[in-house]
């Protein structure tokens, strides 16, 4: 399955979990949803996904994680927040970057309709 295919099946699972539960709750509550849901599919789906940082010749395990990574594909970063700030489209950016990901997508789950909280991001 290609990335595009990946993440039109994922906004599609998001959009599903957010109609359902609304604004409000945290993001742990709607990454178990997703990874629940896309699981579900008999996709492979890694939750907190360590990712280190290779700077020169070492290599840094200092707690960078990818919320979801599905397929060894597509980087999912959830959040609850009011407004997305370049801090987390860097972080995003970054995560593509040190995993040579092609494709990350940024959700905001706090938001009335999911549409206005996606971002995608592609490398």
């Amino acid at each position: 399955m290609t990335e595009n295919e990946l993440s039109g099946i994922i906004l599609g699972k998001a959009i599903e979990i957010h109609k359902a539960l609304g604004p409000g709750l945290l993001e742990s509550a709607y990454k178990e949803c997703l990874y629940y849901e896309l699981t579900s599919l008999g996709l492979k789906v890694e939750k907190e996904k360590p990712l280190p940082i290779i700077y020169k010749e070492i290599k840094l395990d200092h707690g960078y994680r990818i919320d979801l990574l599905v397929e060894d594909k597509v980087i999912i970063e959830l959040k609850t927040v009011d407004v997305f700030t370049d801090v987390h489209f860097a972080q995003v950016l970054t995560y593509l970057k040190f995993g040579n990901f092609s494709l990350g997508l940024l959700l905001n789950f706090n938001v009335l309709r999911l549409k206005d909280g996606m971002k995608r991001f592609v490398m």
